[in-house]
């Protein structure tokens, strides 16, 4: 079962790209102009983990560092995988040394399946590849 964990390491203030409302505790990324937006792709690079449920213009909560719930994609996540997004936000496991081209962004407190949340420690703010 996840939890949420109260103290957060870094949390930062972004203005939303698009409706971000059903993003929340899924990975968002930095768009061309530096507002949050919708993760499209295996490789993107995640800045963190939405925390509320904007709209179009309005202020993201985005986790950059620390802990929190988590949505899992497919496949579901075991108590101390590696962390990566999926091509939608959703967290999914790494491995190591084999999915090079993406951004290992953190670990899992909670093993969790499809869909449910996931308890995860991140650090996205200086993310390197899988290798």
């Amino acid at each position: 079962m996840a939890y949420e964990i109260a103290n957060y390491v870094l949390k930062i203030t972004l203005v939303a790209a698009a409706d971000l409302s059903a993003k929340k505790y899924q990975f968002v990324k930095l768009d061309s102009a530096g507002k949050a937006a919708a993760i499209s792709g295996l490789t993107d690079k995640p800045i963190g983990i939405l925390q509320n449920a904007p709209v179009a213009g309005e202020e993201c909560e985005v986790l950059v560092m620390g802990g929190s719930k988590l949505v899992v994609g497919v496949g579901g996540l075991t108590e101390g995988a590696a962390v990566k997004t999926d091509a939608t936000g959703k967290g999914i496991a790494l491995t190591v040394g084999t999915d090079t081209t993406h951004y290992l962004v953190g670990q899992s407190l909670t093993e969790a399946a499809a869909a449910a949340y996931a308890t995860v420690l991140i650090n996205c703010v200086n993310a390197g590849r899988g290798v």
